[in-house]
This record gives C-alpha cells, sequence and structure tokens, in this order.
C-alpha cells in the first residue's frame, strides 16, 4: 500500500508562495505586469497560476506545480505555458539559506538546435517580494542568466 504523504519541514519553503501576487518581467510583457496567484494542495503541492500578456500583446497563461519528494530527497515539479508546446520538468534542492530554491531542467535550445539545460531560481527577497530568474547552462559550464521576474505580494 502506498505510504500517504505528509507536510515535511522542506515544504515551508514552498507554503511562502502561496498568495496573489503582482509579476514584472520585462523581458516577457513588454513592460506590462502580469498576476499568478498560487495555491496549495494541502501543503504537500503548490500550483502558481499566471497570466498575462506577451510582447506580441496576446494573452498567455501558465501553471506551476512545485512539491518535495521524500524519496529523492529534491524538490520537483513542472511548467507548462500557453505559447509554447512542451512541457517543462524539475527538480531541485533549497540552498543554505533557505531563500533560494534552484530547479534544474532540460528544453529546447532557444537556438532551435536540440536540448540545452537551464535553471530556474526562486529568491525570496523577503516575504512580499521574490524574483525567478532563468538561466541557460553554457559549454564552460557556467551559468547565462537570460530572464528575470520581480513578484510582490498583493495586500
Amino acid at each position: 500500500m502506498m505510504k500517504t504523504a505528509e507536510v515535511l519541514k522542506e515544504h515551508s519553503f514552498l507554503e511562502r508562495l502561496v498568495g496573489d501576487w503582482s509579476v514584472t518581467a520585462p523581458e516577457m510583457s513588454d513592460g506590462k505586469d502580469w498576476t499568478e496567484t498560487v495555491r496549495s494542495l494541502h501543503g504537500i503541492w503548490f500550483v502558481a497560476e499566471g497570466t498575462g500578456p506577451m510582447p506580441n500583446g496576446k494573452q498567455a497563461s501558465t501553471i506551476l506545480t512545485l512539491g518535495y519528494n521524500a524519496e529523492k530527497g529534491k524538490y520537483v515539479g513542472s511548467w507548462i505555458g500557453s505559447m509554447m508546446d512542451y512541457m517543462w520538468v524539475y527538480e531541485g534542492e533549497v540552498d543554505a539559506s533557505g531563500n533560494v530554491l534552484d530547479l534544474y531542467t532540460t528544453g529546447p535550445d532557444f537556438s532551435g538546435d536540440g536540448f540545452a539545460d537551464y535553471r530556474e531560481r526562486i529568491t525570496f527577497v523577503d516575504d512580499n517580494h521574490r524574483t525567478f530568474t532563468s538561466s541557460a547552462k553554457q559549454e564552460d559550464g557556467s551559468w547565462k542568466q537570460f530572464m528575470e521576474a520581480h513578484y510582490i505580494r498583493k495586500i
């Protein structure tokens, strides 16, 4: 029989995401704000639903899921967006500060040729401000950031 999931201390990072957020990401939205609502599924899974305009003016929607897999000892998740037909699958960890979650994935290379490795980073600046950055792994093993979004909690 499958063991029932329990809320663990690792879920506390994800619990901080819950709420309504205003999102600014100039690279994605031509300076127009997005919104995101994050909800908890009984403290085990967290679902973030975003919506906003793309640079071409069309509306887009995104869904990010995050949880913690105790067997793997890793944070896990996925991301889908109405602007693409690829599902991004994540695995990662929170750093020693407890404020940064690094999520690693492989997906289409934006140059249009094959696949590449990416790192998505959620950083809490404080309880009401977080950032989300995306970086691509370079040939020398370093990470080159290509996107940054700022999330401000709606109060």
